[in-house]
């Protein structure tokens, strides 16, 4: 098979995948390479428009969810990611459950305490790192409430 048709083939599956996740609210075709999928809105900072993308969460932490701004080792960060640290409100949809939820960025701390964790689920996230001189940023997706860190942004 060609390049050309590989890639269309991907498109293809990508986008049934995420019909059928949709409609299910993630009940179904919930898990990629083993990880729970999360159906991640963003606002865009441009357009102001709801931006929505499918990624894997190789950590949770009680109703925390951790997600990782790879984009395969890109040499820039993702447009979701860039998104969110304008608007900080996100929309999420993982495991049938729907919510608003706060995105930050991982503390230092958090990075050095997740990343082992991270790479010990999925090692592509290990060989994404080596691909790109930026730090690839860990963003932490959390209910909002006033005792959470960074919760003073008013995501507008």
């Amino acid at each position: 098979m060609t390049t050309a048709g590989r890639e269309a083939l991907l498109r293809i599956r990508t986008r049934l995948h995420r019909r059928i996740f949709s409609a299910t609210g993630g009940r179904v075709l919930g898990r990629w390479g083993g990880l729970p999928v999360v159906m991640l809105t963003t606002t865009g900072r441009r357009t102001g428009l709801p931006r929505t993308t499918m990624l894997a969460s190789p950590v949770q932490e009680g109703d925390r969810i951790v997600v990782v701004a790879s984009d395969g080792g890109a040499p820039s960060h993702p447009d979701w990611f860039l998104n969110l640290r304008d608007r900080a409100q996100v929309d999420v949809v993982m495991r049938g459950v729907r919510g608003r939820m706060s995105a930050r960025t991982a503390t230092l701390e958090e990075r050095a305490r997740l990343w082992p964790q991270i790479t010990s689920r999925s090692p592509s996230y290990a060989r994404y790192q080596e691909r790109t001189s930026r730090e690839i940023p860990l963003v932490l997706l959390e209910p909002p409430g006033p005792d959470r860190p960074g919760s003073d942004r008013s995501g507008t």
